[in-house]
C-alpha cells in the first residue's frame, strides 16, 4: 500500500527517533507525517494530516495513549507503544489493533508492519471496549497493607496476624509487638511500620507507639495534656502523647 501516514505520540524523543528508523527500513512507504509528546493535540493532528495509522505510547504525561485513543474512534488504525507486556498482550489478543514493545525488536516490528499493511485495506476497528478494559488495568491499585507480622518469640518465629496486634513499641532496638496473649520483637522500625499498616486501623498515639483502633477500650485524661489508652483484654495502657490528642477528641 502507498500514501500511508502515520503519527507516532511518545513522551520520550529518542524513542520516538528509533521508531521512527526502523519504520524508515521496514515500510519505507509510510509517511510519518506528525510526532507528538502526548495525545492532547490529537484532534488537531487529525484535522490537520488525516493520518492512517497512529503509534500510541500507552504512558504518556497529560493525554496518555488510551485517552488518544478515545478521541480518534474509528478515524484511524492504532498501535499501541508500550513498555508493560501485560497491557499489549491483551490488546494484541483482541485482534483489533497490535502493538509495539519497548525496547523495540525489529523482527517483532516486521510482524507488526506486514499486519497493518492488510489492516489498513479495511476500516479502523471500533477501539472502546478494549480502552476501557486497558484503562481499568492502568488506574493504581489500593496500597497492600501489612498483613502478618513476622516476630521472634523464644527461640522460634512466628507468623502474628497484624489485627491481633494490640499495639507496637519501639524497645531500644527493636520493635515491641504487643497481642492479647503474648509479647514479641521485631526489628523494624516503628516509621516503617506506619507506612506500612492500614492508617484507618492503626494510629501512632506517640513518638514510640502505634495502637491498633480497635483494640482500644477507653481513653482518659491525664496530667500535662496527655492522655492514657486502656486495652481490651490487657492490663498495660499505652500514653498519648500530646502532639496525638487531637485523635480521641470526638472519643
Amino acid at each position: 500500500m502507498t500514501g500511508t501516514t502515520a503519527v507516532i505520540a511518545d513522551d520520550e524523543p529518542l524513542l520516538r527517533a528509533q521508531l521512527r528508523a526502523r519504520l524508515a527500513r521496514l515500510w519505507p512507504e509510510l509517511a510519518v507525517v506528525h510526532e507528538m509528546e502526548n495525545g492532547r493535540d490529537v484532534e488537531a493532528v487529525l484535522a490537520a494530516h488525516a493520518p492512517r495509522l497512529f503509534f500510541l505510547d500507552i504512558h504518556m504525561p497529560g493525554v496518555n495513549g488510551l485517552e488518544a485513543a478515545r478521541a480518534i474512534g474509528k478515524r484511524a488504525h492504532v498501535v499501541f507503544v508500550t513498555a508493560f507486556d501485560q497491557y499489549a498482550v491483551e490488546a494484541f489478543e483482541q485482534g483489533a489493533v497490535d502493538y509495539v514493545l519497548k525496547p523495540f525488536n525489529e523482527e517483532r516490528l516486521a510482524s507488526t508492519v506486514e499486519r497493518l499493511r492488510e489492516r489498513l485495506a479495511g476500516a479502523p476497528p471500533a477501539l472502546d471496549d478494549l480502552v476501557e478494559r486497558l484503562a481499568g488495568r492502568l488506574a493504581p491499585r489500593p496500597a497492600e497493607h501489612l498483613k502478618w507480622i513476622k516476630a521472634s518469640v523464644g527461640q522460634s518465629v512466628r507468623l502474628i496476624p497484624v489485627e491481633e496486634v494490640l499495639f507496637f513499641q519501639s524497645d531500644e532496638k527493636y520493635t515491641r509487638v504487643v497481642t492479647a496473649e503474648a509479647e514479641a520483637l521485631i526489628r523494624k522500625p516503628i516509621r516503617e511500620l506506619l507506612a506500612e499498616l492500614d492508617p484507618e486501623k492503626f494510629w501512632q498515639v506517640h513518638r514510640a507507639t502505634i495502637v491498633n483502633v480497635e483494640a482500644i477500650a477507653s481513653v482518659r485524661r491525664g496530667l500535662k495534656d496527655q492522655a492514657e489508652i486502656a486495652l481490651k483484654g490487657h492490663r498495660e495502657t499505652v500514653l498519648v502523647s500530646r502532639n496525638f490528642t487531637h485523635l480521641f477528641k470526638q472519643m
